[in-house]
């Protein structure tokens, strides 16, 4: 498994695999030729059908600003590696001096096909929750001190930036109001719900509300391009920090441990990304908000005192119940359902923590079990389940509307 530095990324939303992929791609291979004067990209898969309401060829052409660009749409093509492809071509007196082909797989991680030294090398022998557990068992340490002893201490000045940058983002989204830009119009809501007065209001109610303001707070940032951390993706960027934030000021816990729970939690996000994929194009929303539920409940239930056992059973209990979960985002942004999806998904997170630190019986299927399970769920998936905008809500919401919109545009 990579580095704990590989799964949380602070960088502008609204979507990991469709905005800060393609532009650290495009960085590199923009910098590996100064000689260009013209760059042509050609965008396929869930880019290509998406690609214009995540913000893609925005933030291509941003990054290439100064060079004349040339975006290209192939919405026919279908790549077997990774449906989130897309070649980008260095041209100079209109001969081509390079070209990479480009899998942008999620969480804001990119390959390039044939060339092994884009990907950042493995840190973690261990690959499975069993294995990590074994290593737990026989050092006699827990998972944060099992992440120390593998990354070093130097973890701990990392983890506690992307602390900083969660709590901000959930700060701007409490204080802004405001129509989301886009066809839907939508208002955001984060700072209603926080504020919101309800009479009689009992523990329970006040903190579905306060998780529910914290996610949108986060999801809406993600929407409009701000500046989030995926966890794993931007797309489900609001569930852990939102159950983060809710502990710490309901408990009154100290940075230095909610920092250990970010540890915990990106133990279980590795080992997701790792066998199986955090990319909503390859497997559905299973794969980023399941796996965002996976790794809140796991902080949460080590923030209650769980042990390896009961985090374990948290963290699958948030799996399992997202299994077969789709990703169909009306118009390709990543608003409806993706912000309300936020916000169930913190709730249950924290219903799965508490689930798992009431049962004592030993569970009969294992996190990476389940896992494995979701990887061959999200395969199963038809293509337009997947972050293509193609099916489900996202084509319904456009058949029943008075007027016919085009899903591309």
């Amino acid at each position: 498994m990579q580095s704990l530095t590989e799964l949380y990324k602070i960088g502008n939303g609204p979507s990991s695999s469709h905005t800060m992929g393609p532009k650290r791609a495009v960085e590199i291979f923009k910098n590996k030729h100064p000689e260009a004067t013209k760059f042509k990209v050609i965008l396929y898969g869930s880019l290509a059908l998406t690609g214009k309401g995540h913000l893609t060829d925005y933030i291509i052409e941003k990054t290439l600003e100064g060079i004349e660009t040339e975006i290209g749409i192939n919405t026919e093509y279908k790549c077997e590696v990774h449906p989130n492809t897309f070649d980008i071509f260095a041209l100079k007196d209109n001969e081509i001096t390079g070209s990479w082909r480009v899998y942008s797989v999620g969480g804001g991680t990119f390959q390039v096909e044939g060339k092994k030294e884009i990907s950042k090398e493995d840190v973690y022998s261990e690959a499975s929750f069993g294995e990590i557990k074994e290593y737990c068992k026989n050092h006699k340490c827990d998972l944060y001190d099992y992440v120390c002893n593998i990354e070093g201490n130097e973890i701990n000045e990392f983890l506690n930036e992307i602390w900083k940058s969660m709590q901000l983002t959930i700060k701007n989204g409490l204080s802004s109001d405001g129509i989301i830009h886009g066809k839907l119009k939508l208002d955001k809501r984060a700072k209603k719900l926080y504020e919101k007065k309800i009479e009689n209001e009992d523990d329970i109610t006040k903190q579905n509300r306060l998780l529910s303001a914290y996610a949108y707070a986060t999801s809406e940032e993600n929407a409009t391009g701000g500046i989030i951390v995926t966890a794993p993706t931007c797309g489900a960027a609001g569930v852990l920090p939102s159950v983060l934030y809710y502990m710490k000021n309901k408990y009154n816990i100290e940075d230095d441990r909610i920092i250990k729970a970010l540890a915990v939690a990106g133990v279980i996000g590795n080992i997701i990304k790792t066998n199986a994929s955090i990319s909503g194009a390859e497997c559905g929303c299973q794969a980023e908000i399941g796996t965002a539920c996976s790794m809140a409940a796991a902080a949460a239930t080590y923030l209650l005192g769980g042990n390896i056992e009961k985090i374990e059973n948290s963290a699958e209990i948030g799996m399992e119940h997202h299994l077969g979960l789709t990703c169909d985002p009306i118009y390709g942004y990543v608003q409806i359902p993706c912000i309300e999806r936020n916000a169930v998904a913190a709730m249950r997170a924290m219903e799965c923590s508490s689930l798992a630190m009431m049962l004592e019986t030993e569970r009969k299927v294992s996190f990476d079990v389940v896992v494995e399970t979701m990887y061959e769920t999200g395969k199963d998936l038809q293509s337009h389940y997947r972050e293509t905008s193609e099916g489900g809500l996202a084509k319904k919401y456009c058949r029943n509307k008075y007027y016919n919109m085009d899903m591309k545009e």
